[in-house]
This record gives structure tokens, sequence and C-alpha cells, in this order.
């Protein structure tokens, strides 16, 4: 056998035909049965013997390039000599690093990895945007629009710093009743349900009930209003329209349908403001200085108090604590769990800005506008008139266009509201093909839908909604802060001494400028 493979690499490197066995290659040798497969291995590692033999050589024509040009005095004419002394050196050294498991080895022995940690980068942001956004749309529904445009025609930018507080506070309040949904997996009504006592539990979320109602009534309302203004609809057939409209947006599209529905309308929205905000001479000087600096004009408590009252909405608090757990993540595992957080901030913070951008605008429309001519409106019909003719036509109708996208979406987002919260009641989550979300859902825009009919003035049922929802208000937001500062229900994710302090501050400062605006 050893002389067989005496033979055989004698052959191999001779390039001579083997003796022995007539004409056959080593190959057919090899094949057969008195050699073992071992062979092949040997062969190989002769091969490598060779390209070391070969790297040897190199290394050594390298020596005596460098013997007979010393370095820095390289001529032109060993140029060509000198480039390929360079090539072959960078070989030379990649190919040691990689023998003695260098930089260039642990480099290709990453390459050849797929196990990689992943990292999130700036594009991956946007997959965590939409839950905010569908919170937005209550912070932008028509019972915003009347006391926006209530703001603005009667004390100019004066007013614009109340936009700025209320946005910092809605903040702080979406924030942390998301840290609930995401940390426990339960939205606020399931929550409740589940830790708090029953004697607090089914008022509170009774109430809520009711206030998703009334919360139902005003965006029905303001959609309603918005076909008048188009389409000269009357109000009570409007009011039918938008409800089954919403209905079926409800009953028949997934979440991620809604979710891309509700961003187009809140888009909408936006780039008409812009539009509009174009056609205006805002003086920006003043705008600026009035965002961050208060300032409380003669008269002006009353809308204060509305503004402050009407951004921090119940059924906001209840849905994003649903709409939050859309995006997949394992809820058993704190590292998903921290980032889902994380990410969640930056969802609520970007979506909020949105809201205070396009409540701002509005209030700089109408400074722009009705402050300047001494118009104060207190309906939404009237801004639609008064801005025609200064205006222009197209005004009017981007005006009316943005009221319905936001009559619209509100309602879609106050069906689910209602749903995420009757649900809750049963211990269940929000789910279109659940009995009791659907009743929710029903019981929520079908009694909205019928109070439409037994109100005779559009504008004094927008100001019942608000009443309502100011004297609820106060119980969620105390029961959302307890419920986030037990370590019962959130362990290791419950509120800080200091983060309760500020939440209860801020839980009192709404309940206090809501009770006082009911009291109005």
């Amino acid at each position: 056998m050893i002389r067989a493979y005496r033979q055989v690499l004698s052959d191999n490197l001779t390039g001579r035909m083997p003796g022995p066995c007539g004409k056959e290659t080593w190959l057919m040798r090899a094949t057969n049965p008195v050699f073992p497969r071992g062979f092949f291995i040997f062969r190989l590692k002769m091969h490598i013997l060779r390209l070391k033999m070969h790297i040897l050589r190199l290394e050594m024509y390298i020596l005596s390039l460098e013997m007979k040009f010393p370095s820095g005095q390289l001529g032109f004419s060993s140029l060509a000599s000198g480039s390929l002394h360079a090539v072959i050196r960078i070989f030379v050294s990649l190919w040691r690093d990689c023998k003695s498991g260098g930089k260039m080895y642990d480099l290709l022995k990453e390459l050849k990895n797929k196990r990689h940690k992943r990292y999130l980068g700036g594009l991956d942001f946007f997959k965590y945007i939409g839950p905010g956004l569908l919170v937005t749309v209550g912070f932008i529904d028509p019972g915003n629009w009347a006391s926006n445009f209530a703001a603005g025609s009667e004390f100019g930018y004066a007013l614009l710093w109340v936009v700025t507080l209320s946005t910092v506070m809605l903040v702080v309040l979406q924030h942390n009743v998301a840290h609930l949904g995401i940390a426990t997996g339960l939205c606020l009504s399931e929550a409740a349900t589940r830790y708090a006592p029953k004697w607090v539990s089914r008022p509170v979320l009774a109430t809520a009930v009711l206030a998703s109602v009334s919360t139902s009534l005003a965006e029905i309302l303001g959609g309603a209003i918005a076909l008048e203004m188009l389409f000269g609809i009357p109000i009570r057939l409007g009011a039918a329209l938008v409800a089954a409209f919403a209905l079926v947006m409800l009953f028949t599209n997934t979440y991620r349908r809604i979710e891309r529905s509700i961003i187009a309308f809140v888009s909408v929205i936006g780039l008409s403001f812009l539009y509009e905000l174009f056609l205006v001479d805002v003086e920006w000087g003043d705008a600026v200085r009035s965002w961050v600096v208060p300032s409380l004009p003669e008269g002006s408590m009353l809308v204060v108090m509305s503004i402050l009252g009407a951004v921090v909405m119940p059924h906001n608090l209840f849905l994003h604590s649903e709409v939050v757990q859309s995006h997949e993540y394992n809820k058993e595992d704190a590292p998903s769990i921290r980032k889902r957080l994380k990410y969640e901030f930056y969802d609520t913070l970007f979506s909020m800005l949105v809201g205070w951008a396009i409540n701002s605008a509005m209030i700089l429309l109408a400074a722009a506008t009705f402050f300047k001519q001494g118009a104060s409106v207190e309906e939404l019909q009237q801004a639609k008139s008064l801005l025609e003719p200064l205006l222009g036509n197209n005004a009017a109708v981007v005006f009316a266009l943005a009221l319905l996208m936001a009559g619209v979406s509100s309602t879609i987002t106050s069906g689910m509201a209602a749903g995420s919260i009757f649900a809750g009641i049963f211990g269940e989550s929000y789910h279109i093909k659940d009995v009791h979300s659907r009743v929710g859902v029903l019981l929520s825009l079908g009694l909205a839908l019928l109070g439409v009919f037994f109100i005779s003035n559009p504008f004094k049922g927008l100001l019942v909604s608000q009443m309502v929802l100011s004297m609820q208000l106060p119980l969620t937001v105390f029961l959302q802060v307890s419920l986030t500062s037990s370590r019962k229900v959130m362990g290791p994710y419950a509120n800080s001494r200091w983060s309760k302090s500020v939440l209860f501050a801020i839980a009192g400062i709404v309940s206090a400028l809501n009770i006082l605006l009911l009291l109005s």
C-alpha cells in the first residue's frame, strides 16, 4: 500500500504515466478498491504543501526586492517592479494573517456568520408608527376645532401656549397608558377588571362607555356638518351616512387597513391646513412667542379651559392601551418589552407633535383671518362662510374637506375605543369578530346617531358632549395612574416615585380644568 501511494505521488508530481498499471491514470487507480478514500485527503494535503512552497518563494522574492531597492530609493524605471512588489506583499500579508487567525481571519469568519444581532436603523422607526396617530385623531376631532377657532378668532395668537401645554400633558399621559398595554398585554379596561375592586372598576367602565357614546356624538356631528358644507346634505342624513361609513370600515376591514386609512385621513387634514396657511399672512414672530410665553387676555379663561379639557379624552386612553399591542413582540422577554417601550415613546411623541401642529394651524388660520377682521367664530358653519370671501371658494372647500376627514376618522376610533372598553369589562381584548367588541361598537355609534336626531342645535350638541367627557375624565385618569403605579400590575415597569408625582399632578390639573369647564 505504501509503495502504491509513493508511486501515485511520484507520477502526479512528475507528470509521468504510472508503470505497474499499464495505461491507467492516477484517477482510475484511486477509484480502484485497493486504494482507500484517504488517498484524496492525502493528495489535498500535498497541494497545500506545494502552495506553501510557492508562498515561501514569493517571500524570498520580496526580500530580494527590498535588498535591491531600499525604502525611498525606488526609481521610475522600476515602478512596475515596485507595484508588483506591493501587490505580492499585500497578498502574502493577507495569507499570513488568515493563517495565524488574525484580523482578516476574524473578518472572513464574521462574514460567514448569519446570526448577527438585529439593530434598528432610522427607517425601522417607521415600522412602529401607527398606534399614536389613531390617538391623534381624537386630539383633532370636531370638538377641538370649535375651541381652536374660538381661541384664534377672539384672542389672536395669544392662546397658542395652551396647545403646547396640553400637548405636553397629553404625551405624558398617553405614554403612561401605553406602558400599561405593552408591559401587561392588557388594555386599560381589562386591567381595571382584573386588578381593581369591582366597586371601583364597574362604575368607571360603565361611565367610560357613556363617555364614548358622547364622543361618538361629537364626531358624527362634525362629519355631518362637513357634509352639509360640501353638498348641502341635511345634518341628520349626513350623520347617518358618517355612522354607516364608520361601521362598514370597522366591520369589514382588518386593524392594519384601518390604521392605514386613519394615517391617510390625518395626512389630508395636515395638508389641508398647510394649504390654508400658505394663503394667509401669519405674523410668525408673535406666533413663536405665544407658543412658549403664557398669557391670559381678559375673558379668555373659558376658552383656555375648553382647549385643555378637550385635549385629554377618556376614550383615547382606553384606545391607546389597546392598539399599542397591535405590533407583535414577545411579552415574556424583557429586552423585547424594553425595545417596544422605547419605540412606543417615539411613536407617541411624533404623533402628538402632528396633533400639536394641526391644532396650532387652526389657531393661526383663525388669528390671521377672523381676528384681523374682528369677526368672532362661534360655529363651524360660520367659519366656512367667513373663509370664503376672505380666501376664496377653494379655501372654504378644503376647510370643509378637512373637517369631514376629522369627523369620519374620529368616529372610527371612537367606535374602536367603545369596543375595547366593553370587551374589557368581560376580560377580553378588542377584536371586531368578537361579540363583545361588536356590541360595544354598535352601542357607541348607534346611541350617538340616535342622539343626533333629538338635537336641534348641532353646536349645543358639541357642548353637551364635552360636558359629559369633563365629568368622566377624572375617573379614568386617576384609575390609570393608580394601575400603572402598582407593582402588582406592572411589575418592574411600575411608575417611579418621581413619575408617580408628575402623573398625579397632571391628573389633578386636567381634572380641575375639566370640572371648572363643566361648572362654567
